[in-house]
Formats: structure tokens, C-alpha cells, sequence
């Protein structure tokens, strides 16, 4: 690693305390706390459940979230993979995580809270605030101030398939350098959204990255190998990990997008898509058509700009308005989509994935 690297991890200190709901971690110690938040309309109390990996060496905090929102499966089982695998057996620093935030959506199987807010709007919430409010306070006043370093992993709605990407926001140049050592297909600089997750770190000084792949309620095997080969690949990147020993031969380069957008859906009808995740679209070209089901007219889905597919909706029937494509723009479409494709082949060959048993399909 370059002196440049080194510099964009984190200046050296001294071994930092680790409490969380009044129970400590000593260093070289690992455990599990069920964070106290509040009871449902049964007295079922809600908890938050924080796993902690502590190393013997020195090393950064980094804190990994998945389930802020309930249906969102993936990054549950990416945590879960991770907390299993031989790897931590040589780790320095410190490993915060949380494989479901949102217990509440989690047992409903739903994105939102009982009372239909969305957690990811309600940050840094209240201690004297709604149930979503106080998720929110316990885990901005117990967790966040531990880490120096957050992985927060979502996917896309139900019906809506995200190609595995990696968002970062805006003048975070630590967190670009982690998104870049993640090596995903795609990483994107995305604007901040008030009440966040993502905003509450940088607000706080937190290099982060957002991992978004596959979609609600389904595990995705690609999206869980990418997830768990990226987290595994910061932790080397921020010296967490030893470097590997056999380092996958095959490369692959991410594609960089400034910007995305929304294709919608011009009137409603039948949708049938025909560009796929990870392909490339000229400005101009013809994304899907949105036919009359009464075959009166057809009318085509056209891409606003170039670039390449990373989110696509998989619902047969759309309303006028409804988000049918989004585009990550590139200035090369097709070597954007070379790459993508690429991407998948050197996951495959990738060592880190060995360390996880990986069922061929999920």
C-alpha cells in the first residue's frame, strides 16, 4: 500500500474503548448485545442485536449495517457469511456488526416501520421520539461514535433489481478510496438525503459506502459474493486484514458514474423490458415498450442518455409515471459494459469466496 493509501485510512490512536449497552469489549474479545430500544403492541420487547469482533492489533473501527429496511435480505446474509468466516481469525482493529437494524420491518418482512415510516428518513432520531426515532437514537448515540469506518448494504425494492453498486457520497475521499477497494461492477457519487444513514455519517466525519445489489425479499447468490468479497477487500485495504496470499490473476475495472437517472414510463400499458442489468444504451435507444393492452398503440421506452442499466423493474403492468429503467451515465457505454461483464468473471475466480461455503445458487 502506498504512503497516499495509508494516509486516507485514518491518522494513529490509541486503542479505543469499546461499550455498548453497558457491556465492554476488551481487545482480542469477541460478542453479541441485544441493544434495548423499546416493545411492540404485544410487550414484545425490540431490540437491536450488535455482533463485535475485537483484534489483538491496533487497527480501525468498522461498523457493517444491513437491514434498515426489513425486506431487504441480502446484506443480512452477507453479515452472517462474514461473521462465520476464518478470516476475522487475523484481524486488527476492530469489527462492528449489525445484521438487521430494523427488527420491526425485519419480522413483518417489510421496508417500513409498524408505523409505515421509513428508518432510513428518521436519523439521528430521539430518545423520547417514535419507535423508528429511538432505533435511530440507540444506534447514532451506542454504535455510530465507535467506528471510524461504515459499510451500509441495501437492495432495491420488490420487483425493482439493483446491478451490484456501490454509492458514495460527495466529497467523501476516504470513503471514494474504500468504494474503489470494494471493487464492485459500478461505483456512483449519489447526493446526500436528509435524515439518511449515509448523511448522519458524513455529517459525523464517518467515511462510508452504500452497497446496493439484487432486490427485496429474494437472496441473490452474485449480489451476496460481491458483498462479502468487498467488505473482505476494505478490511485489506484498511490494514483490518493480512494481504492475500494467492491474489486472483484475472482483474476487472470499475465502471465511475456521475450521475444516474430515472427512465418512467411516458403512459401505462403492458411493460416489456428488453435491455437488461449491466447493458449498455445509447442516448436515444430503446430501452422496453409499454404496450396498450388492448392493442390499440405500443409505445417505446427510449434512454434519456448514454450509459449502462444497473436497476430495472420486473412488474408486467406499469401506470403512467412509474421508474422502469435507471442509467448510471457513462461517457462509454459499451467498455463500461465490457467491464461490467468482466466484473462477474474475476468474482467467480475470486479467492475471498472460498473462505464462505457458497451454495452454486441461492
Amino acid at each position: 500500500m502506498s504512503s497516499t493509501d495509508k494516509k486516507n485510512i485514518s491518522p494513529a490512536q490509541p486503542r479505543r474503548e469499546i461499550k455498548i449497552g453497558g457491556v465492554e469489549f476488551k481487545p482480542g474479545k469477541k460478542g453479541v448485545v441485544d441493544l434495548p430500544i423499546g416493545s411492540l403492541i404485544d410487550y414484545q420487547p425490540v431490540t437491536m442485536t450488535v455482533h463485535v469482533r475485537r483484534g489483538r492489533k491496533d487497527g480501525p473501527c468498522l461498523l457493517v449495517t444491513a437491514g434498515l429496511h426489513g425486506d431487504e435480505i441480502n446484506g443480512v446474509e452477507i453479515i452472517r457469511r462474514l461473521l462465520k468466516s476464518r478470516l476475522l481469525s487475523s484481524l486488527s482493529g476492530d469489527l462492528i456488526a449489525i445484521p438487521v437494524v430494523n427488527m420491526p420491518a425485519f419480522l413483518a418482512r417489510s421496508r417500513y416501520l409498524p408505523d409505515r415510516r421509513d428508518l432510513n428518513r428518521l436519523f439521528p432520531g430521539s430518545a423520547k421520539g417514535s419507535l423508528g426515532g429511538r432505533l435511530a437514537y440507540a444506534f447514532c448515540s451506542e454504535v455510530m461514535p465507535l467506528c471510524t469506518h461504515a459499510i451500509d448494504m441495501h437492495t432495491g425494492a420488490v420487483g425493482r433489481p439493483n446491478l451490484p453498486q456501490i454509492r458514495v457520497s460527495p466529497g467523501d475521499e476516504i470513503g471514494f478510496e474504500m468504494a474503489k477497494a470494494f471493487k464492485p461492477p459500478v461505483v456512483i457519487e449519489a447526493g446526500l438525503r436528509d435524515q439518511s444513514l449515509r448523511a448522519s455519517y458524513y455529517r459525523n466525519a464517518k467515511p462510508s459506502i452504500l452497497y446496493e445489489a439484487g432486490e427485496a425479499r429474494r437472496l441473490d447468490s452474485s449480489a451476496v459474493r460481491y458483498g462479502f468479497r468487498g467488505i473482505i477487500s476494505v478490511m485489506r485495504f484498511l490494514e483490518m486484514l493480512p494481504t492475500e496470499k494467492k491474489p486472483s490473476i484475472q482483474k476487472s475495472k470499475t465502471v465511475f458514474s456521475p450521475s444516474t437517472s430515472w427512465i418512467r414510463a411516458s403512459s401505462g400499458g403492458i411493460f416489456t423490458p428488453l435491455a437488461r442489468l449491466g447493458k449498455a444504451v445509447p442516448s436515444g435507444g430503446i430501452l422496453g415498450i409499454v404496450a396498450d393492452p388492448f392493442g390499440r398503440h405500443e409505445t417505446k421506452i427510449k434512454s434519456a442518455a448514454d450509459g449502462v442499466v444497473i436497476g430495472i423493474s420486473r412488474e408486467a403492468t406499469v401506470d403512467e409515471g412509474d421508474a422502469l429503467f435507471h442509467v448510471a451515465a457513462s461517457a462509454d457505454a459499451e467498455r463500461a459494459e465490457a467491464h461490467i461483464e468482466k466484473s462477474g468473471a474475476v468474482l467467480e475466480a475470486s479467492p475471498e469466496t472460498e473462505h464462505v461455503d457458497f451454495p452454486d445458487e441461492i
